[in-house]
């Protein structure tokens, strides 16, 4: 296509010509590769992928059985408390339980404890936007023009810190893991730090820039729900404070199903745990501060440990096993399609 003049006369004014410039992007002249597709090229690609995908499914299964893994629910074990925490003028009084577990085996290697809650919906859209990640940010905002709402301030006017739905139902058990070695109860050492991830941890969380913590939360309350505020979620370690405590972090990262599980500690492989939980008896002592019971809900404690895939869930394998199966039957079925072709391709040349 020739490329016209940039400009035409037209009642003796020159007006912009319409028609595109003399190159090789706009007139479609830019060198491509267009495959010829035949039978062996078609054979091979899915004969390819089905055996790539089904090398891939099966390794991540093997993977995800190897993890060991013990899931505790502790709803029904903890039942008095739960009734307890029914009653919302008992918020701020402590109620114990304990559960017992055995581990026949030895756990070798980094174990991880998670808490699971089932029949929690956290992906209605009111409540995943019940949140300002400007005031996460340490920024000094008008939370009043925030999703937050109705979790944004008392009558009095205090404003919340942190605000929205999804801070004030943030989970507050505690949980802690004693082994029963002979006649000696010892506790189990976890690490509570480290458990979020490092863009959360120092870019999306930050606390207001202050001389103290306390100071920087001065003229701000704690959610209605909580039992402390967002100041002292840590008072052991002050780089676990505030908006970049581990387990807020944790928390404020939304699941999209309804039954799922946060990490909450970590193993510190120290002593008598060097190699990870020996076998033998086990004490769960958990302080019972979220209840489950108005929304059916359940509650879970895991112990697990992780491979190179993650951790115990064979979903990806299996998908990867169904893709590898129906990309092989398909270049099954391609294959006799093609030979019950050429055989009557073949019969009619034939005749």
């Amino acid at each position: 296509m020739k490329n016209k003049t940039n400009f035409q006369s037209q009642g003796g004014e020159a007006r912009p010509s319409r028609c595109p410039d003399n190159s090789a992007f706009k007139q479609q002249r830019l060198p491509a590769w267009k495959p010829q597709l035949n039978i062996v090229t078609v054979l091979c690609s899915f004969f390819l992928t089905g055996a790539f995908c089904l090398t891939v499914g099966v390794c991540l299964i093997l993977a995800a059985n190897s993890v060991r893994e013990i899931q505790i629910d502790y709803s029904d074990k903890c039942s008095d408390c739960s009734k307890f925490r029914e009653n919302s003028s008992n918020w701020n009084k402590e109620c114990q339980c304990s559960v017992n577990f055995t581990l026949k085996e030895d756990i070798l290697g980094d174990v991880f404890m998670y808490y699971g809650l089932q029949n929690f919906f956290q992906n209605h859209r009111r409540y995943m936007i019940s949140r300002s990640d400007a005031q996460l940010l340490g920024r000094n905002v008008n939370i009043q023009r925030s999703y937050c709402a109705p979790f944004t301030t008392y009558r009095n006017g205090t404003p919340m810190a942190p605000c929205g739905a999804i801070a004030n139902s943030m989970f507050n058990d505690t949980i802690d893991l004693f082994y029963n070695r002979n006649s000696s109860v010892i506790q189990v050492p976890l690490l509570k730090t480290g458990n979020s991830w490092w863009t959360d941890k120092n870019v999306k969380f930050r606390n207001p820039e202050s001389y103290n913590l306390s100071a920087a939360f001065a003229g701000t309350a704690r959610p209605p729900y909580w039992q402390k505020p967002v100041y002292l979620l840590d008072e052991e370690d002050e780089r676990n404070t505030g908006y970049v405590n581990d387990d807020f972090i944790i928390w404020m990262r939304v699941s999209a199903f309804a039954t799922f599980r946060n990490l909450y500690r970590r193993v510190r492989r120290i002593r008598h745990f060097a190699d990870g939980l020996p076998a033998g008896n086990y004490t769960f002592r958990i302080s019972y501060n979220f209840p489950v019971s108005k929304f059916k809900g359940r509650k879970h404690v895991i112990l697990s440990t992780v491979v190179w895939s993650g951790g115990s869930n064979p979903f990806l394998g299996i998908a990867y096993v169904v893709s590898g199966t129906a990309a092989t039957l398909a270049g099954f079925v391609i294959t006799a399609i093609h030979l019950k072709l050429r055989k009557k391709k073949t019969y009619f040349q034939r005749q």
